[in-house]
């Protein structure tokens, strides 16, 4: 008989804790099917009870029954409070900028969803399943990436929630997006009718923030292996052109000595590179000391892991608790006023990791310029060989990639600055303070970016220097070094780390390629990038690494 096809993975949503992986995973996946549990479904009907109560009580409740911002104290007639919802669901939709990807959008909408089911919103049960719905029937709203200061993600939620009631625009896989309605209609959903103060709560949460922030915690996560697997190439380049590479740096000794989250990580990831090559044999004369930028790697890279862990704590506290205003608490069965769509901890989150990684380009960029004079000596051996009309090498690194490395560097630290701190006062100076999260999201994901490229720089500029280092390389590394002759033994004898060697290969290959086809600097740098990703996927793969926990600063480096 014919083997099933596989059923679709299911993403729960229940009362369980929520962390930022797997929502980053099923956001991430557009085949993943999410599903709320019974028990969620319980929650959402208790805290709708309480929102029945205030409707029933007459009393002033903020956005139930009044006006929002500026206007929180002018009551709205009752019987204009369910054209109200679609007021606020369409002033709210304002948001400018281009649209959010797919699996933004869909991460956006999920984290809303999750929202819902912690029971501080007070939708109906139905509103939830409408957004599940959505989901698992592919309709992701055209969401603009701006407009947001960070008292909740106002405008990229209105733009979900105008959606819902039939509004909006929806996300076209192979053209510009559609009316709303139309793709509802196409999915077979009938446009969501909003009750009392559910606009409200569809729209005054972060979920933009959080759902694109779990996105990009899974890209740091894989930058900082990138970060790790740049150094160890940058060691193996060193230590044959510069009498460098000095392991002691990166033991365990060193390591146990001072207990910082994450530097335990990045030296093992570092030692397990060079394991088994020459870095490691006995008896190989080394520097004393390395340059810093070589030497306190560990303890660069691994605050970068321990800024990361808190990134992930400060968005697994908003994807757990309440962050609605009013706060439907079920343990007193009021509705309260609060700041708690206010992600401070998040926004700060995101910040200083902005600063984390510009530490991490500054010793790479350093690295890269401590690896440039090999370079021109290759390059003057080219040219003394291309003497009496003979044809001139082709080089297979761009020679100015460095100058390339110093400008990610000086955008790396523009990008430093606080983002946070440059809030207006909105909203006739009611709203008078601001996270800014988004903009600080937003300029983590241009450093990201930034960074990628800078460490794959370095990436290609060591994996250059190691391919010419074989049997002929002793006249390159010798050649102004009267003291040093590191290229006279043969590439046997020095034989790169089981780690670094295979990444070693597959660039070369990509070097080698690049010069037969004449790539451009920018397009060999982008097909660098991707072996690499794809090197340090198969890589975590093959080791079975699942880098939760442990494996991201929270314990020993494995080792």
């Amino acid at each position: 008989m014919p083997a099933r096809p596989a059923a679709p993975a299911s993403f729960l949503i229940g009362t369980a804790r929520l962390h930022a992986r797997d929502v980053a995973a099923a956001a991430a996946d557009p085949s993943v099917r999410v599903v709320l549990s019974e028990q969620a479904l319980g929650v959402l009907g208790r805290s709708r009870e309480v929102v029945q109560r205030a409707i029933e009580s007459g009393h002033k409740v903020y956005g139930l029954n009044t006006l929002l911002g500026s206007g929180r104290d002018t009551a709205v007639a009752e019987e204009s409070i369910l054209a109200y919802q679609v007021q606020v669901v369409r002033y709210h939709d304002s948001g400018v900028g281009g649209l959010l990807d797919a699996a933004e959008a869909r991460a956006t909408v999920l984290a809303r969803l999750i929202g819902f089911s912690r029971g501080g919103s007070g939708v109906r049960p139905e509103t939830a399943r409408f957004y599940a719905r959505l989901l698992n029937r592919g309709v992701l709203p055209a969401i603009p990436r701006d407009g947001s200061v960070g008292s909740s993600d106002l405008t990229q939620l209105a733009a979900v929630a105008a959606v819902a009631i039939g509004e909006g625009q929806v996300l076209s896989p192979d053209g510009p997006p559609v009316p709303g309605a139309q793709a509802l209609a196409a999915a077979g959903l009938e446009p969501l009718a909003l009750g009392p103060g559910e606009a409200l709560a569809l729209v005054s949460a972060n979920s933009y923030s959080i759902g694109v922030g779990a996105l990009l915690l899974g890209r740091l996560l894989r930058l900082a292996d990138l970060a790790d697997t740049a150094l160890a190439l940058s060691l193996e380049a060193t230590a044959r052109y510069d009498g460098g590479g000095n392991l002691s740096p990166f033991s365990a000794a060193v390591q146990a000595a001072k207990a910082v989250d994450g530097q335990a990580v990045s030296a093992g990831n570092v030692r397990r590179l060079v394991r088994g090559g020459w870095l490691e044999q006995d008896g190989r004369e080394a520097s004393v000391q390395d340059a810093l930028s070589f030497r306190a790697a560990p303890q660069t890279h691994g605050a970068f892991r321990w800024q990361l862990s808190a990134l992930e704590e400060a968005l697994e506290v908003e994807l757990n608790g309440q962050g609605d205003n009013p706060l439907t608490d079920l343990a007193s069965g009021r509705m309260v006023s609060g700041g708690n769509f206010q992600p401070m901890q998040l926004a700060l989150a995101f910040e200083a990791l902005r600063v984390g990684l510009a530490h991490l380009g500054i010793s790479s960029e350093r690295r890269i310029a401590k690896l440039y004079p090999p370079q021109r000596r290759i390059r003057q051996q080219h040219l003394a060989a291309a003497r009496d009309g003979a044809a001139l090498e082709r080089e297979e690194l761009p020679g100015l990639l460095w100058y390339s490395a110093a400008g990610l560097l000086a955008e790396l630290k523009t990008l430093a600055a606080p983002a946070t701190l440059g809030a207006p006062t909105l909203s006739a100076d009611l709203e008078d303070h601001s996270t800014l999260a988004p903009l600080a999201l937003q300029q983590l994901e241009r450093s990201a970016d930034a960074a990628e490229k800078l460490f794959t720089i370095e990436a290609l500029t060591a994996a250059y220097l190691l391919s010419r280092a074989g049997d002929s390389a002793g006249d390159i590394a010798g050649a102004g070094d009267a003291d040093t002759d590191q290229g006279a033994a043969g590439p046997g004898a020095r034989p790169l780390g089981a780690g670094t060697g295979a990444i070693q290969a597959r660039l070369a290959h990509v070097l080698a390629q690049g010069a037969a086809g004449g790539l451009t600097a920018s397009a060999l740098l982008d097909a660098a990038r991707d072996d690499l990703h794809s090197a340090l996927a198969e890589r975590a793969t093959g080791e079975g690494e699942s880098h939760d926990g442990e494996a991201h600063g929270r314990g020993e480096a494995a080792q």
